[in-house]
């Protein structure tokens, strides 16, 4: 009786409870060389190749793309090929990591980039010996040797899975892609090319025929029914099935990815912080000239950092213990059609105006093409949401734990103010300062919004 191996999916260095399954490398049947593509998984940080663990053939493959696989869960079977090189059997293929970095620890100056995307979490610290270097994040590694990730042909389109996160995001066809890149390798500027030029959007032009390689044959998709609403509530009471002019027709979606982990977040930080906010106007009426106003948020909350301590902080309210930083990194809220991400503006504390600037130009970029090294995206020790830009005044920002507080900048206005002898219409600025109660007083986080206001209020 043959030797089956069941490959369990191993935790991809994120920390989350699970991956969706993006694409297969391989179909059933196939066979596959260690440390080969098996598949490429989704987290909420990233777009990883998954590389197989034995070489052998492939007997079962669990989950299709789309489907969500729990870390731990079995992702594959295989039947190991007797006379090829395998890892040895005293070497554990469940793909374990080193320790985890604690939240907040430097980053490595020379970290390799991975594909990414949203708040907290940190890329595992791989341990200087390891006996199993099965899975990663961004790279195949094979004993201790790494190899930079390599675009995979997929369908005759070889490119990186960033790439094709890329393509899925703005509707592209990588078939029609011209690629530019070594060896015909379309690259992250062909699909942004072919997104602003329109030459390779998906409908645009008959489907490829799908090759008999490809293990499985799509059937035409046909006009569903909608479906029928119950006229009765679970208590067993009539209620409206339709609207008079429209009826109901939307479907429940599985959250995932950014998304998914997005709800954990919110949810675990609903249950962990004890919010308080505070909210005010800050005065530009001083303002001399144009001035950067994200440059001057980022200072004002710098300064604020520096007279009240305490809300630079990180809480610990399991063990209650509290955390002061002599640094500034400032999570900096972005928000994409993917969900939120939070990279962190390192040592703001040091930057002027034109660094701030550039930094956040470089966040943003790195976000949008997700290819932000997943060590900028945690570890940061107060969080900005510029919410402003689109619209509304106050707001009762998130604290994500491990951290303390979350300043939310609204949008900008023209207030009458009154002043000695009059009034006057001033440009005004509102704020609005959540903070976890449970490690800073009341007077504490009014001292930090008032040092925001006072630097706010300078000319420049």
């Amino acid at each position: 009786m043959a030797d089956i191996k069941t490959f369990y999916l191993p935790d991809l260095g994120e920390g989350l409870p699970d991956a969706t399954v993006v694409e297969w490398h391989v179909k059933v049947g196939d066979t596959i060389k260690l440390d080969a593509p098996l598949c490429s998984m989704e987290t909420a940080k990233a777009v990883v190749d998954v590389p197989s663990p034995y070489t052998g053939k492939v007997i079962k493959l669990h989950g299709a793309p789309g489907d969500i696989i729990e870390t731990g869960a079995a992702l594959a079977e295989f039947e190991p090929d007797p006379n090829a090189k395998q890892r040895a059997e005293s070497q554990d293929t469940g793909h374990q990591h080193g320790p985890k970095k604690s939240v907040g620890s430097p980053a490595a100056d020379d970290s390799h980039k991975v594909v990414a995307s949203d708040e907290g979490g940190e890329v595992e610290e791989t341990v200087a010996v390891r006996e199993d270097e099965g899975t990663v994040v961004g790279a195949m590694v094979s004993g201790s040797h790494v190899h930079v990730e390599q675009a995979a042909s997929i369908g005759g389109v070889k490119a990186v899975p960033a790439v094709r996160a890329l393509a899925k995001k703005l509707k592209i066809d990588l078939t029609r892609v011209r690629p530019s890149g070594a060896d015909g390798v379309v690259t992250m500027k062909d699909v942004k090319d072919a997104a602003a030029n329109g030459s390779a959007a998906l409908g645009a032009a008959p489907a490829r025929s799908v090759p008999a390689s490809a293990g499985r044959h799509l059937a035409p998709e046909l006009p569903q029914p909608e479906p029928q609403r119950s006229p009765t509530s679970l208590a067993g009471k009539p209620v409206r099935t339709a609207s008079p002019s429209q009826a109901a027709s939307g479907q429940p979606e599985q959250l995932k990815g950014v998304r998914r982990n997005m709800a954990r977040v919110m949810a675990d930080a609903h249950a962990q912080v004890v919010p308080t906010t505070l909210v005010d106007d800050a005065d530009l009426h001083a303002w001399i000239g144009k001035q950067d106003i994200t440059a001057r948020l980022i200072r004002a909350i710098v300064s604020a950092c520096k007279t009240v301590p305490a809300l630079n902080a990180w809480f610990d309210g399991k063990n209650l213990t509290r955390t002061l930083h002599p640094h500034v990194d400032i999570g900096i809220a972005v928000d994409t059609d993917d969900g939120l991400f939070v990279p962190a503006l390192r040592n703001a504390d040091v930057l002027d105006a034109p660094g701030v600037r550039a930094a956040i130009k470089r966040l943003r970029t790195q976000v949008e093409d997700r290819t932000i090294p997943a060590s900028e995206l945690s570890g940061y020790t107060i969080s900005l949401s510029n919410f402003g830009m689109f619209a509304g005044r106050y707001a009762t920002p998130v604290v994500v734990p491990p951290t303390v507080a979350i300043v939310g900048a609204g949008k900008l206005s023209h207030d009458v103010v009154a002043v000695i002898g009059g009034i006057e219409v001033h440009r005004r600025m509102p704020l609005s300062l959540t903070f976890d109660h449970r490690a800073a007083t009341g007077g504490e986080a009014a001292r930090f919004l008032k040092a925001m206001l006072d630097d706010l209020a300078l000319p420049n």
